[in-house]
């Protein structure tokens, strides 16, 4: 009898090192994508060209049962469109836009910072910091009055402000949902910029600068394939006159398409009466459970609509961008 309780009791000492040692035990977890858009720092043309700049600050977030972030990373999409006073665009609408964090030193923060760290290291290290505590915890980080961490797990790490990268990770959290991540999964952030929709100002219609931005948040398993996928657009759009004068609110909150919901208003003109949001979470679950490889491989036909005879009935927008932000954000996936 000692014997079979001794070999009982190594069982369980081999089976709770196992536990310690092997990793984490494989649960379900909750998928979450956030942004925070700004069109603030927006400036009419003067003597100078004026300046449409739309700020995105971007979370994607794995969450877990017990609401604690179990993965988090931050971007920052900060697209800056030039027009003259006399409402001509002088930024070729042809232009797309990295990140900051695809931008990495060239962003040309790390001189000018007080601790000698690029936006991609400070954003890196603040999504650190969130790994482990629940949103309250987050929320609850020790600033100054300039909005600076004065935490002493930040203070050497992060010195910009940090107020969007909270709010952006707070819109994450509450966003995430079910749908079909493992805690032990990678996370992914993929976006994708352009300004393909911006137009001249005339003398009878205002002018547009539109940074038009895709979000995708993917988690992958041990074999690179997609686990969960989320998928999400904003419309930075600043308005301006033949003057150059900027006729738009720059205090105006900027939803994604995803906030919008129906307000967004694809349902009545779509072939399909699917809203927008709808088909963006059609395609995402199409792609769970293919690799990124397979993602770029979806068949299109020569207007860029899915040719894929379990997309078509689903899916009537063009899927180019969807295609191509969430490969980003598989690949990114780490």
């Amino acid at each position: 009898m000692k014997k079979v309780i001794a070999l009982l009791l190594c069982m369980t000492l081999v089976a709770g090192t196992l536990t310690a040692c092997g990793g984490t035990k494989e649960a379900a977890a909750k998928t979450g994508l956030g942004v925070a858009t700004s069109i603030a720092k927006s400036t009419p043309a003067g003597e100078e060209d004026g300046l449409a700049e739309v700020d995105s600050i971007i979370a994607a977030v794995l969450v877990g049962t017990d609401g604690k972030i179990l993965a988090c990373k931050i971007d920052a999409a900060q697209t800056k469109i030039n027009f003259s006073a006399e409402g001509k665009l002088t930024t070729d609408p042809s232009t797309t836009f990295q990140t900051k964090q695809e931008l990495g030193t060239d962003y040309g923060m790390g001189a000018a910072s007080s601790i000698g760290k690029e936006w991609f290291q400070q954003a890196d290290a603040f999504a650190a910091y969130a790994v482990g505590k629940t949103i309250d915890q987050v929320k609850g980080v020790a600033v100054n009055e300039e909005g600076v961490p004065t935490d002493a797990d930040l203070t050497s790490s992060v010195t910009i402000h940090v107020g969007d990268f909270i709010s952006a990770v707070d819109k994450a959290v509450a966003n995430a949902k079910d749908l079909g991540a493992k805690s032990t999964d990678k996370l992914g952030l993929g976006t994708t910029t352009q300004m393909s929709s911006s137009t001249d100002a005339t003398a009878d219609a205002e002018g547009l600068a539109q940074a038009y931005s895709m979000y995708s948040v993917v988690t992958t398993d041990a074999n690179g394939k997609i686990t969960s996928c989320y998928v999400d657009a904003s419309q930075g759009n600043v308005n301006f006159d033949a003057t150059g004068a900027i006729t738009s609110d720059l205090a105006a909150a900027v939803s994604t398409k995803q906030e919008l919901g129906d307000a967004y208003g694809m349902k009545s003109a779509s072939s399909i009466g699917k809203e927008w949001f709808e088909q963006a979470d059609s395609f995402s679950s199409f792609v769970t459970g293919k690799t990124a490889s397979e993602v770029s491989g979806i068949a299109v036909d020569g207007e860029g609509h899915a040719a894929d005879a379990d997309l078509v009935s689903s899916v009537t927008v063009h899927v180019g961008p969807f295609i191509a932000v969430v490969e980003k954000a598989a690949s990114n996936a780490k």
